[in-house]
Formats: C-alpha cells, structure tokens, sequence
C-alpha cells in the first residue's frame, strides 16, 4: 500500500493531494506489482531500464535549466550539482546494472526511445524552457518523489527483495540519500512557491498532474513493451 507522508497545507501536499489517485494507480500497475512478487518478465524490465536510461538524459538537461532560471548562487550550484550526479552517478548505475542482466552499453546508449520516452521527456523539456524554476520543479518533482515512494513502499514487503535484480532497483530508490532528494526537492518547490497567485498556482498544479499521469504512461509503456502502437 502506498502511504505518502506529506503536509496537506503546503503547496506540495495540495499539489499531491490533486494527482494522489494516479500516484495510487501507478503503485498498484502490474509492472511494479510484478517487481514486488518477483514474477515480472525480465524483458519487460530490460526494455524499461533502456527507455529509462534515455529519460534520464533530459532529466538532467531539467536540472541544468533549474540552474539557468535559479535566482542565487546557492541555488545555481544545487542544480548543477544534481546535473552532474545524473550524469555521472544515476546514469552510470542504470550502464552497470544493465550489463547485469545483458545489455551492453552500447545497446543502451542506440536505444531508440519510445513515443512515450519522447512526449514526457517533451513536455517536460517544453514547460521547463518557457517557464520559471516553479515550472521546471513541478514538471520534474512527480518523478523523484514518486519513486522514492514506490520503492519504500516496495522495500517494506520482503518477497520483493528476494529477486536479484529488482532487489537492486528497489533498494536504490528506497534509500536515505535518495529520499533526501525528494524532501530537498519538495522544499525547493514550498519555497519557490510561496507568494504566488491563485492563478499560477493552479497552472503549476496541472503541471504536476499531467507529470504524473506520463508517469503512469512510462510504466504502461514498459509493460506493454509499447515503441509507437503502429506498424512501423
């Protein structure tokens, strides 16, 4: 069961109060179900881990401009500092656990990404670059939080650490350093977010549901092993 911890009164909390239902939706898909009993095919979750390899380069490309709109110098080196630790840390684990079960990084890195890849990597990347840093955490945050969640959640069931390799997974996003990611996102986005109007709040929310909901759409897509839904 998914339980997320969270002040209802700060602009995080309203913001997952309004996705909370597709948050829920997600933890309960057959993909995640499937890493927490063991029986997800392995294929589906190698075919995830590609796409997702290529999500997390214009993650980082979000980060970099998190550190182009911030307002101080504080705020300019966090960004670049997670830019940098997506690049060389989070990317280079996502190379190394996929030569563990049988992608080389040469296949990972010609991926051709999915039309679901391309459309949640786009619209982040779109409402990053005409936007403010509330803009850019709103887009980015449902991914960060959302899967510390998940794997809290997922690590506290202890069949789903039994697979070797979704062990891995798991604990990676289940971990005290990757929570602190979230909580300083989260509180990034309270500060960034305070004084603003009703207004722009609104148009920030909807940007934190529609990331949500392409968050949804990532796992359905790993699932179904879906490219474009066409013949090519």
């Amino acid at each position: 069961m998914l339980t997320v911890v969270v002040d209802e009164h700060t602009i995080a909390g309203r913001f997952f109060a309004k996705a909370s239902s597709i948050w829920h939706q997600s933890h309960e898909h057959p993909f995640l179900r499937g890493m927490a009993d063991g029986t997800l095919d392995e294929e589906k979750f190698k075919f995830y881990i590609c796409q997702d390899y290529l999500f997390l380069i214009e993650y980082a490309r979000l980060y970099g401009l998190a550190a182009v709109k911030a307002p101080d110098l504080v705020t300019m080196e966090k960004f670049a500092a997670l830019m940098h630790a997506t690049l060389h840390e989070e990317m280079e684990h996502h190379r190394k656990y996929g030569e563990k079960i049988g992608i080389t990084r040469e296949q990972m890195e010609q991926t051709e990404p999915s039309s679901v890849t391309l459309a949640y990597s786009g619209f982040m990347l779109q409402s990053a670059f005409k936007g403010s840093l509330a803009h850019v955490l709103a887009v980015l945050l449902p991914c960060t939080w959302s899967y510390w969640e998940m794997g809290k959640s997922l690590a506290s069931q202890a069949q789903s650490l039994a697979h070797p390799h979704y062990r891995e997974w798991i604990l990676l996003y289940s971990c005290d350093e990757f929570g602190q990611l979230a909580l300083m996102l989260i509180d990034e986005l309270n500060r960034v977010c305070s004084g603003l109007s009703e207004s722009e709040l609104k148009e920030l929310e909807t940007l934190f549901v529609r990331s949500s909901k392409f968050e949804w759409q990532f796992w359905e897509m790993a699932w179904q092993g879906t490219m474009w839904g066409v013949d090519q």
